[in-house]
């Protein structure tokens, strides 16, 4: 096991086991199958930042699956959802604040000379591995058009 979050994932998925947390291990579990199949599809092993793709796109699948439930009017499974989202959002990385964000934003801009919006994906590229997990991406390019625009 090469990457770390896996270890953590695998360890967190132990404790809930023996503290007999069934919710909180069904989510564990959930997403090391979900890295698994990652990891089978593409025949390699992911690392950290594979790791923290993979769980980046369950949260946004949760957020969009609880969005849909509470339009439903079905608070309940709206709930189970954001109970979800809270498990794996544990293991991330620490969120970037505001400032921190615009700040990144700048710094990518000014190193890319970004001034139109053709210049947005340069600015994306540079952005994303140092965000990935840490802000969300959708909310991101909403800035940067906005900067750019």
């Amino acid at each position: 096991m090469s990457s770390e979050m896996k270890a953590q994932l695998t360890a967190a998925m132990k404790d809930a086991m023996k503290a007999k947390e069934k919710e909180r291990l069904t989510v564990i579990r959930s997403m090391l199958a979900a890295i698994k199949q990652v990891e089978i599809d593409n025949q390699t092993e992911l690392d950290d930042a594979g790791v923290l793709a993979v769980l980046d796109k369950a949260i946004k699948q949760r957020r969009d699956a609880q969005k849909q439930y509470l339009d439903a009017d079905r608070q309940d499974l709206a709930e189970i959802e954001a109970f979800e989202i809270t498990v794996i959002q544990d293991f991330m990385p620490q969120a970037l604040t505001e400032d921190e964000i615009n700040s990144l934003i700048e710094q990518a801009m000014a190193e890319t000379g970004a001034s139109a919006m053709q210049d947005m994906g340069k600015v994306m590229a540079l952005l994303k591995p140092q965000m990935q997990g840490r802000a969300d991406m959708g909310e991101v390019s909403k800035l940067i058009k906005a900067k750019l625009g």
